[in-house]
């Protein structure tokens, strides 16, 4: 997200009030920030946990859909009593972020970031680390212990969500070195499909794999958990200008026809290729476009929204239908093919496609600045290095304080719904 709030990184201290010559309340950019808060929460338990949770077996859909739900809560307080303060607060090396806000400290009703609530921007923030810990979850369903889950999204949202979102937004060294990243091509999208990528190595594949057919619970529910996400990420990308103004009405235009086109893209390839236009790949192609445009989105013009989606159709599809094949990795729901890859092509096309017409002159490759395609590059290597090394010392911590990650081979073979949660999602005559 771009923060277009002057000063927002500076120490508060311990000041009921933060006061800058430049703040002022602008109560239309609070309310769409408000809206804006509420449509992103609902992207975590309503629209992703339909859409993960109906690509689940059927046996395994409410396993889904709880690890979904805790993993927004978890989150949500975790970022309130420490997380906040750690993306947010006062820079130390541009690393990590103080302890100004321990507990929100300092921050109270009246306190104001650029034009909106400070609790608000703390909110819209929020909903973001939410989000990023529950899309790992797409690439082990099926086998994880849930008291494990539990353990690793504490941890995980604690060392590796925070301190990116601080080297980038929060006043740290990425966004120093001038990396763009409007709404979480990085700090959400590349982060988690790379952590999901480590997690399901160190799990290992589910039993049957590759050998036994695993259907899908309810392709509907998939269908429409992606028109949830589509919805809840105008608020995602158009609120992440802060501001009701032009640049978040131009996001919201190139959001919608990214995601249009790589649902289109993926479904001729899908049809192609396999003779049929699948459901699953229209949904699938819209959550390509999404996160592919989401690094770009305040950045980038029309056109360029059409050429990112079209990539991120034909690139979605062969990593899922072909690369995945080929290596062998079980990524249950594909967070890695969808979200980590397109959210590095999605980088990589900001610093070809960034457009110094639309916001604060920044501009790309084909705008005349080669530098900026370089320097998304470092930001895009320099984020999954991280989040693999620091993804592995978390998962290897986890599975020494809950005595293993996995389920036990008979609670598997059973369906986690009925095992851990004695539920069923559905009656199965």
């Amino acid at each position: 997200m771009k923060l277009r709030v002057v000063g927002l990184t500076l120490t508060f201290g311990l000041m009921a009030t933060p006061a800058f010559a430049e703040d002022a309340l602008n109560t239309g950019d609070t309310a769409w920030m408000i809206v804006s808060t509420a449509l992103v929460m609902m992207m975590t338990p309503a629209g992703l946990a339909l859409f993960y949770g109906g690509m689940s077996r059927y046996k395994n859909l409410l396993n889904t859909l709880a690890m979904t739900f805790v993993s927004y809560c978890l989150a949500s307080i975790i970022w309130m009593m420490w997380g906040y303060t750690l993306a947010f607060g006062s820079s130390k090396g541009g690393i990590i972020g103080g302890f100004d806000h321990f507990f929100m400290a300092g921050i109270g009703v009246n306190s104001i970031s650029g034009t909106i609530p400070t609790l608000v921007f703390a909110l819209f923030q929020m909903t973001f680390a939410c989000i990023t810990v529950a899309l790992v979850l797409g690439s082990i369903v099926d086998r994880m212990k849930f008291s494990a889950w539990i353990v690793f999204t504490i941890l995980w949202v604690t060392f590796i969500y925070c301190p990116i979102a601080h080297w980038v937004w929060g006043g740290g060294w990425m966004g120093n070195m001038g990396a763009l990243d409007f709404a979480g091509g990085n700090v959400v999208h590349i982060n988690a499909g790379v952590a999901g990528l480590v997690l399901s190595l160190m799990l290992g594949k589910r039993l049957g794999y590759g050998k036994e057919a695993m259907f899908p619970s309810s392709i509907a529910l998939t269908a429409l958990g992606a028109a949830l996400l589509w919805f809840g990420w105008f608020g995602f990308n158009a609120g992440s200008e802060l501001a009701a103004d032009g640049v978040a009405a131009s996001a919201f235009l190139v959001t919608n026809t990214s995601a249009a086109t790589a649902a289109l893209v993926w479904m001729f390839v899908e049809w192609i290729v396999t003779g049929k236009p699948t459901v699953l790949g229209i949904a699938s192609g819209v959550v390509a476009g999404l996160v592919a445009i989401t690094p770009a989105a305040g950045f980038v013009n029309l056109p360029a929204s059409l050429i990112i989606g079209l990539v991120s159709g034909g690139l979605g599809y062969f990593c899922v239908a072909v690369v995945k094949q080929k290596i062998g990795y079980d990524d249950s729901l594909d967070a890695f093919g969808v979200h980590g890859m397109c959210g590095i092509w999605g980088a990589l096309a900001t610093g070809l496609f960034a457009n110094p017409a639309i916001t604060e002159g920044k501009a790309g490759l084909f705008y005349g600045n080669p530098e900026q395609l370089w320097t998304q590059v470092v930001s895009i290597v320099a984020t999954a290095a991280f989040t693999a090394v620091g993804t592995f010392i978390l998962v290897s911590i986890t599975k020494i304080l809950t005595g293993g990650l996995r389920v036990e081979r008979d609670e598997e073979v059973q369906g986690l719904d009925n095992a851990l949660h004695g539920e069923r999602g559905f009656e199965i005559a």
